[in-house]
């Protein structure tokens, strides 16, 4: 960086503050490229011979975002309260604004009513549908009042500078929410409509999030975005990506074109949900042995393929990338504590640099006790 003491510069000492600003500008992209670098530093550590073609294995997992658990009443709390929080700023500025004096009073109204109707909608007993209607009424009921004085205020917030300007579009944007979630539960609740799964929203803040269910007993259910690597044999993270609303079998073909361009690849494995008779004829255009268990029942065929020893022995050796997925949630990429989309896959691209840099470094350590414990013995021998 020119700021090395070896290069007849004085040493300069980098504070904390220093790499968090700096690496807070990183993108998704420059981030993807470092860990390129990273891996082909790493191949030259592990490997033996340069033009050894990489096992590869396949799977995915959820990586949760930064969220609350939603429900449509409490992301109506918080699209309320955030509108609230917009004009609080505006009067902080501008206290002559009118109409807003009891603005501590509409915030404490909201979030008891969201309470009650929570501790409502979790009780039981008799008479529990028709008291959970009456809750929901009264809360829409505030819903609805602040909506319409937000509605008559907003032409009345003054706008004279760039900051005014931001606030304005963050109130009109935490509306709508507010607007979309006193509809989403008056149909829910008062009409009995069943929502469809593509009109809910699972977070005002990180609206990326899906709603992942993988069929697994714990958890049954995750919030963030599924995350795929490719790993290889040295247990280096060859390759990731986020899916974003895509399934596992529809992200072969881009992972494909991405990893044989770049490697020589000898096999590679994947679980049965990344199983498509048109992926696996691709990748046996440039795999030498494919790994693809069939989902459902196979023909003659598959069953003879999928009985040969060395198809069992590769699809037992997959199980290792299950260790590796274990070993990033453990060290932090189980749940992404950044906010927004561009930090969220930012945070995944450092984390599995982090992850391959540790292996490299692990396999350095041990080649130099190797070659010291070597040397030891040498000595002696000599003695």
């Amino acid at each position: 960086m020119g700021v090395e003491s070896g290069f007849g510069y004085e040493k300069y000492k980098f504070e904390y503050q220093n790499i968090i600003d700096n690496v807070s500008l990183l993108d998704d992209e420059t981030v993807r490229k470092l860990n390129q670098v990273i891996v082909e530093f790493g191949h030259e550590v592990f490997k033996k011979k340069e033009a050894a073609a990489l096992r590869l294995k396949t799977d995915s997992f959820v990586v949760e975002s930064n969220v609350h658990f939603p429900t449509d009443y409490n992301l109506l709390w918080d699209s309320a309260r955030k509108c609230l929080d917009m004009v609080g700023k505006f009067l902080k500025k501008y206290p002559e604004v009118p109409g807003w004096r009891k603005i501590r009073n509409w915030h404490n109204e909201m979030k008891n009513m969201m309470r009650v109707v929570g501790k409502t909608s979790s009780s039981g007993g008799k008479g529990k549908d028709q008291r959970v209607k009456h809750a929901v009424r009264r809360y829409l009921s505030k819903a609805r009042t602040l909506q319409n004085k937000l509605e008559r205020s907003k032409e009345t917030f003054p706008v004279r500078d760039i900051t005014d300007i931001l606030i304005s579009l963050e109130l009109d944007r935490f509306m709508g929410f507010l607007d979309k979630h006193i509809n989403l539960l008056e149909r829910r609740i008062l009409k009995g409509e069943h929502i469809p799964h593509n009109e809910k929203l699972f977070s005002i803040f990180e609206e990326y999030t899906e709603w992942i269910t993988k069929g697994k007993l714990h958890p049954n259910v995750e919030l963030g975005k599924k995350l795929t690597i490719t790993t290889d044999q040295y247990n280096l993270i060859v390759d990731y990506r986020v899916m974003d609303h895509q399934s596992d079998s529809e992200i072969v073909k881009p992972l494909v074109e991405r990893i044989t361009g770049l490697f020589p690849v000898k096999s590679w494995s994947f679980d049965k949900g990344f199983w498509h008779k048109d992926n696996k004829k691709l990748l046996e255009e440039y795999v030498e042995k494919v790994i693809m268990p069939k989902k459902g029942k196979c023909n003659k065929l598959e069953h003879a393929e999928e009985s040969q020893r060395q198809f069992k022995l590769l699809r037992n050796k997959h199980s290792a990338v299950e260790s590796n997925i274990n070993e990033l949630e453990c060290r932090g990429l189980d749940r992404c504590p950044d906010r927004r989309y561009p930090n969220f896959k930012r945070y995944i691209g450092l984390a599995v640099g982090a992850y391959n840099l540790r292996r490299i470094g692990q396999e350095m350590i041990a080649a130099k006790r190797k070659s010291v414990q070597s040397t030891d013995r040498e000595r002696k021998a000599a003695a």
